[in-house]
């Protein structure tokens, strides 16, 4: 879905606001900033779908949002218990926010595993919609409920609205000819109609989805279509309901220009296959399928008419090898992966190294170590980035830090990687690659021209006055040695892992040409032209919050909280993590303390305080959720007041 919008302005994340009118002689409609919802239910309820799907809509309304999904690492959890429970929280307001939420708003729980799982989370006064037709003896035991929560007590502090979702689905979808068990399913388009129509939000896109979705069994469409309007039709006729809410468009909060949904994932393949075009280079991509990067291996896989080929190899190590492969062969080359098989593929991207190829390795970190949480975010891949190879093996790290962010991340990496004749790490994690908010499709004109220039013919001349062809002989500006295509006559090669000679190419034991050629390749990544670090200081604080990554939409959301409360504080966020903007040892002399929020256990601190000496406070979280505002404003205040 695309929208247009108009000139930005800056707000902070609102609070709900309760202006009420009443339409012609229907429900009141109150006026909303903002709202967070979270869909949660077995994960073979469709949570993630409806979210989907709710989230498209809002997004053609024109509304800012971001998304949280949060599912199982399990294909499929045994129904009805706590480890099954799949959510999808959407935050979306009339205004510029940042972040998924700290707390929903409104919890739909389609059973009493999703009820437990997520209530918590759910603050006092916050309305919950349960589905009673599974708050069964049995289902309620299964989770540990003694009693009915919805009959004891336990929910009075909320506004419980008690829907038998299954039963009405089923009679909405009587005269189908469907068994009661297929009927079932259309649950989640039933709730997703009723949210549709508690939120004002356009049902056409979803109809339009359902046809298509389901377009070889048109029967199966028309009965969510059918599940669909019910759903809608409750909210408008039933008593239990008795206001509806609009949450206007953002139509202040961005600048002018055409806006779609996107996830940090689709982004990502988005901003590689733009980089291969610009650089006028077929892109290929050698992968083997992990959660959280696979989606991208999915998305390229259909976009072969933009000269796209995508390998999906039997391992982690065959697809990193045949992407170098590609990178000798003249591609722009991608492998994409997880932190486990970084792991395994730290000796390639070492060859890599040596070589001195342009590789982009793709690491959409989750939690560890090992196996650890596949479905669950984490940052905890940074030292691996930086030193997770034998020998001195420096390799440059780029980090995203929006969901629309990974498309400019890609591009950028990829502008590394090509100019410089460097593998390059782009670090995003499970909260961006799943993660979604409004992006601006850039103009032709914005995006950089990465064309590079192969080698034609010999660069160097002997002694002898033979003109021959030297694959280290390097760029003055850059020391990026030449790339020539196999196949070029005269500009055969030596490549290898075994050091080589510099200029020539040739092996080489020789101890003072291995420590020119170590320096020599540290001097290269060192000098890489990154901009400086921007700040955010609009009161000269003493206090500076130093981020990366994904945590630049709760650093950002507990700054604004912090400056509205009148607290004076600066935020600076990195996206290079190797070389590091050449004025941020300045930046961070300047200021009293510096707090490091990361989710892992201080990987980005540590790298400060050995690099600049500082004494950088790290506050860190690893629970495989990202950090909420408030409790990040909390813990900034204490510093602030330290």
């Amino acid at each position: 879905m695309t929208s247009q919008v108009s000139s930005p302005a800056e707000q902070a994340d609102g609070t709900v606001v309760g202006e009420q009118r009443k339409p012609a002689g229907t429900k009141d409609v109150r006026r909303l900033d903002r709202v967070i919802i979270r869909f949660a239910g077995d994960s073979g309820d469709g949570m993630q779908l409806t979210g989907d799907r709710f989230t498209s809509e809002t997004a053609s309304f024109g509304n800012d949002l971001s998304t949280l999904p949060n599912f199982p690492a399990e294909i499929r959890a045994p129904a009805g218990t706590l480890p099954g429970v799949s959510s999808f929280q959407l935050h979306f307001a009339d205004h510029d926010i940042l972040t998924p939420g700290d707390a929903p708003n409104v919890l739909v729980a389609m059973n009493p595993a999703a009820l437990k799982a997520n209530i918590a989370d759910v603050p006092r006064g916050a309305e919950i919609i349960v589905n009673t037709d599974e708050f069964t003896k049995r289902a309620m035991q299964k989770v540990g409920y003694a009693a009915s929560p919805l009959e004891d007590g336990s929910l009075d502090g909320y506004h419980l609205h008690p829907v038998p979702l299954t039963t009405l689905t089923v009679e909405a979808l009587k005269d189908f000819d469907l068994s009661r068990k297929e009927a079932e399913r259309s649950k989640n388009m039933f709730a997703l109609g009723l949210l549709s129509w508690m939120y004002h939000r356009p049902t056409e896109g979803t109809e339009r989805f359902l046809r298509t979705k389901f377009a070889k069994k048109p029967e199966i469409a028309e009965a969510n279509i059918a599940a669909f309007r019910a759903g809608w039709n409750f909210g408008e006729t039933t008593e239990d309901f008795a206001v509806s809410y609009e949450v206007a468009p953002a139509a202040q909060a961005f600048p002018v220009g055409t806006y779609r949904n996107i996830s940090g994932n689709l982004a990502l393949a988005y901003g590689l296959i733009t980089a291969s075009r610009q650089a006028d280079l077929p892109l290929f991509l050698g992968s083997y399928p992990i959660t959280p990067a696979s989606d991208i291996l999915h998305e390229l896989s259909r976009h072969k008419n933009f000269g796209v080929r995508t390998f999906q190899a039997e391992d982690e190590i065959a697809g990193i090898g045949a992407a170098l492969g590609a990178a000798f062969g003249g591609s722009l080359a991608v492998t994409t992966t997880s932190g486990p098989g970084v792991a395994l593929k730290s000796e390639t991207i070492g060859l890599a190294v040596s070589l001195e190829l342009p590789l982009l390795i793709v690491d959409i970190q989750r939690g560890g170590p090992s196996t650890g949480l596949p479905t669950k975010t984490e940052q905890a891949d940074l030292l691996q980035a930086m030193y997770g190879r034998n020998g001195e093996a420096p390799v440059p790290v780029v980090a995203p830090k929006t969901p629309a962010d990974c498309f400019d991340a890609a591009v950028e990496a990829a502008r590394i990687a090509l100019t410089y004749r460097t593998p390059v790490f782009l670090l995003s994690d499970g909260y961006l690659a799943n993660g979604s908010e409004p992006w601006r499709i850039p103009e032709l004109d914005e995006l950089p021209d990465l064309r590079v220039q192969f080698a034609q013919g010999p660069n160097h001349t002997l002694d002898d006055g033979t003109e021959v062809f030297w694959p280290y002989l390097r760029d003055p500006q850059t020391l990026a040695r030449p790339w020539a295509v196999p196949g070029t006559p005269g500009l055969e090669h030596r490549i290898g892992g075994i050091e080589k000679q510099d200029g020539t190419g040739n092996i080489s034991y020789d101890p003072a040409n291995h420590d020119f050629m170590v320096r020599t390749r540290q001097a290269k990544i060192d000098g890489i032209d990154v901009p400086d670090v921007e700040v955010d200081d609009p009161h000269g604080a003493r206090t500076l919050v130093l981020g990366w990554g994904s945590t630049y939409g709760p650093i950002t959301a507990a700054v604004r909280r912090l400056r509205t409360a009148g607290e004076s504080i600066a935020q600076a966020h990195l996206r290079h993590l190797n070389p590091f903007p050449r004025n941020l040892g300045e930046v961070l002399q300047r200021y009293d303390k510096v707090v490091v929020p990361e989710m892992n256990l201080g990987q980005l601190a540590t790298l400060i305080r050995a690099r600049y000496l500082v004494d950088a406070q790290s506050y860190n979280q690893v629970n495989g959720m990202p950090f909420k505002a408030e409790q990040l404003a909390t813990a900034l205040k204490e510093a602030i007041d330290d």
